[in-house]
């Protein structure tokens, strides 16, 4: 699509070959033994989605009775981008340099973080990125960072390990990683993390923030978090977050109000 080309944006529909053709790609499986009738189910079942002009472009056998579909088709419906009003983090995002001179100015210690992939989720490619040495897309980890005390305590970690941890540490922020949601696990851990927190006295002492592939700023927000870091977050956008938070919370504490005094 031309650059030049000027879209409306009151009436916003998905494209597949020109503006406005309401094509769409939708993949799902369905319990179905592979064949005729399972193709015919996934296209009554597209159009039933409010999808036309329904094509199965792909059916592929899973073995038993599954079947895998991926389905072409229209979406007559629209949506009003200036409408919208998404939650999100307003970051002003420092460099490897400048976040260490300026946590230097502003602390006279180092900022201590506790990370880690909780309950059963063993993936800690994301929280690696962020906290691990090496980072991310070219951006060094917290760990590389003079001005940050990082503590990766990898995967498959208790929330009353990582509480107890960031008790013991005093942390200034602790960071979670979520990349296992089947049946929505991770709400309910984010859930059981935030309340457990609470129970010992320290969610107001330190700053929560969850990251993951499906973890949006609203969401977290919702479950009780501070912030929400979605899939390609770079390291000094967390770290930038997390020291511009430390530092507003640290003047927040030591200014005394006159009608305080």
């Amino acid at each position: 699509m031309s650059g030049n080309l000027q879209v409306g944006l009151t009436r916003v529909m998905a494209y597949g070959d020109t503006l406005n053709d309401g094509k769409v790609q939708l993949s799902f499986s369905l319990p179905v033994r592979y064949g005729p009738e399972a193709i015919e189910a996934a296209k009554q079942l597209a159009a039933k989605m409010g999808l036309e002009d329904v094509d199965v472009v792909c059916a592929h056998d899973l073995g038993g009775p599954f079947t895998f579909f991926i389905v072409y088709g229209k979406c007559r419906h629209s949506v009003d981008v200036t409408a919208l009003s998404v939650p999100r983090i307003a970051i002003d995002s420092m460099g490897f340099d400048e976040l260490n001179e300026f946590v230097r100015a502003h602390l006279d210690r180092k900022i201590v973080v506790v990370a880690a992939c909780t309950g059963s989720d063993a993936h800690t490619v994301g929280i690696d990125a962020i906290m691990n040495m090496k980072g991310f897309a070219g951006e060094p980890g917290l760990e590389r960072y003079s001005c940050f005390e990082a503590h990766n305590l990898g995967a498959q970690v208790p929330n009353e390990t990582l509480v107890a941890e960031a008790i013991r540490l005093r942390a200034d922020a602790v960071l979670v990683s979520q990349v296992v949601t089947q049946k929505n696990v991770h709400i309910a851990n984010l859930t059981a993390l935030v309340d457990l927190a609470e129970a010992e006295g320290i969610r107001d002492d330190m700053i929560f923030i969850v990251g993951g592939p499906r973890i949006s700023h609203e969401l977290a927000l919702e479950l009780g978090f501070d912030a929400g870091f979605g899939a390609g977050t770079l390291p000094c956008q967390v770290a930038s977050f997390i020291a511009r938070q430390v530092v507003k919370n640290a003047h927040r504490t030591d200014a005394v109000l006159p009608e305080e005094r």
